[in-house]
């Protein structure tokens, strides 16, 4: 049982939901956002509020039912206020621009990475920051999580792609004798 998915869901001012056919339609002030979702969970529009209710009692509909309510909270929270996540370079050299649709990375590799930046993603570069932006919550930390994988912060200097709020612990080096 989902202690998310009971209560009902709230709509802010200007944002329109609506449900046909297993597909969830969220409009808002900053864009559309639409998601496919399997039969196994009811959704109802009234009153300017989104209840969910499981059409079947199996393990599957438990499991879907918080999960659906928290992909519709996500939805209505980007298209009122954009997703964020900012990462750090690190590391002597390194430095990262955006080209037209792609992100270039010169990260301590014999050649610039470069990586397509999907067409709902706003990414800006400053310095040795990345910022990046969008409607769509999973596009927007897919992308990140990308982009940070390309050069993991290492342990003993620290260089690399990092979160800004994230911690990396550092090791301590060789010692001299």
């Amino acid at each position: 049982m989902s202690r998310i998915a009971k209560k009902p869901i709230v709509l802010p001012p200007k944002t329109e939901a609506s449900y046909s056919a297993g597909v969830m339609t969220v409009k808002g002030p900053l864009g559309t956002l639409t998601k496919d979702f399997k039969p196994n969970i009811k959704v109802v529009i009234e009153n300017g509020a989104i209840t969910l209710t499981q059409a079947f009692k199996n393990l599957q509909s438990d499991a879907l039912w918080g999960t659906y309510a928290s992909h519709i909270k996500n939805m209505i929270a980007g298209v009122n206020k954009a997703y964020e996540k900012k990462l750090i370079i690190e590391g002597i050299g390194y430095k990262a621009d955006v080209k037209g649709k792609d992100l270039i990375l010169n990260v301590g590799f014999s050649h610039p990475v470069s990586i397509p930046i999907p067409a709902d993603l706003k990414v800006t570069c400053e310095k040795m920051n990345i910022n990046i932006s969008g409607i769509n919550c999973e596009t927007v930390g897919q992308f990140a999580a990308v982009v940070r994988a390309t050069k993991k912060p290492e342990p003993y200097l620290g260089k690399g792609i990092r979160y800004s709020d994230e911690v990396i612990r550092r090791k301590q080096g060789k010692k001299a004798a």
